[in-house]
């Protein structure tokens, strides 16, 4: 790629960068302003810069609460998804039968259903088990949900790894759970990586599902309790804001960590 070319791709990252960033900076901007604030000035600093917005969504809004109930959901979620999805995938990867075909349809058909296409059985379902209101009503549903991609994504990357190093482990004497866990699970990190992101956000972000599951004020998730907070403060637009970057947070130092991984994982099985 010529000079000029190279100049003219980084120029237009930049912008497009610069763009998506444009709704986080006005974020940022709004939930430093004071109450009463409402001018259209958008330079950070400015002379009355306060912490008041992000106090009060704690202290009135019960974000915290909210935050460590959306942290246990999506923590336990997350792991029960990768967990799952590791196991499922490599028989379907490995064994190439009429029967893991018509699985792995079956698969990506689920994946086509809308969440909102279950809520009224599904409701009916928790609330036969004396489940709503509780963790474990929201961990199994979401969990459920997710778990169709996170198959999809460990199975075309599994069909990348070659068989050799299986064969080879064989050889020297380790066992099937010994070759998985010692062999091929290591070599899943970037596609765990990937389905790390994607699991946690949708779980931090479920909103439909979390609203009816989860419906008392001390067992709400963040996107609930955001919204709740946001109707309730609509004349302190500020304050909801700093609601919203504090549920921000979390996910966002969460992809720092892992965004090297995330590609390698989204590119899996796309090479043979």
């Amino acid at each position: 790629m010529r000079a000029p070319t190279k100049a003219l791709v980084a120029v237009i990252l930049v912008v497009g960068a610069a763009i998506q960033l444009i709704p986080f900076y006005l974020a940022i901007t709004t939930a430093f302003k004071a109450g009463s604030d409402l001018s259209s000035v958008w330079f950070f600093p400015f002379a009355e810069a306060t912490w008041s917005n992000f106090a009060e969504a704690i202290t009135s809004g019960g974000i915290l609460r909210a935050t460590l109930n959306s942290a246990i959901v999506t923590v336990v979620s997350t792991a029960l998804v990768c967990i799952l999805a590791a196991l499922a995938s490599y028989p379907l990867a490995r064994r190439r039968t009429t029967t893991n075909r018509a699985v792995e349809f079956v698969i990506l058909a689920v994946m086509m259903v809308p969440p909102l296409a279950i809520l009224v059985p599904l409701y009916s379902l928790l609330n036969g088990m004396g489940l709503l209101n509780t963790y474990l009503g929201l961990i199994l549903p979401l969990t459920c949900l997710e778990l169709p991609r996170a198959i999809f994504l460990y199975t075309q990357f599994l069909r990348s790894v070659p068989l050799s190093l299986e064969e080879a482990a064989r050889m020297d004497g380790a066992s099937r759970v010994q070759t998985l866990w010692m062999i091929v699970f290591p070599l899943l990190k970037p596609v765990t990586a990937t389905v790390i992101i994607l699991t946690a956000v949708y779980v931090w972000n479920e909103f439909a599902l979390s609203s009816y599951i989860m419906y008392s004020t001390d067992m709400r998730t963040i996107a609930p309790s955001i919204a709740a907070f946001f109707g309730a403060n609509g004349s302190n637009v500020n304050a909801a804001v700093a609601a919203s970057l504090i549920g921000v947070i979390p996910m966002l130092i969460a992809y720092l960590f892992l965004q090297r991984y995330f590609m390698k994982g989204m590119l899996a099985g796309a090479e043979k």
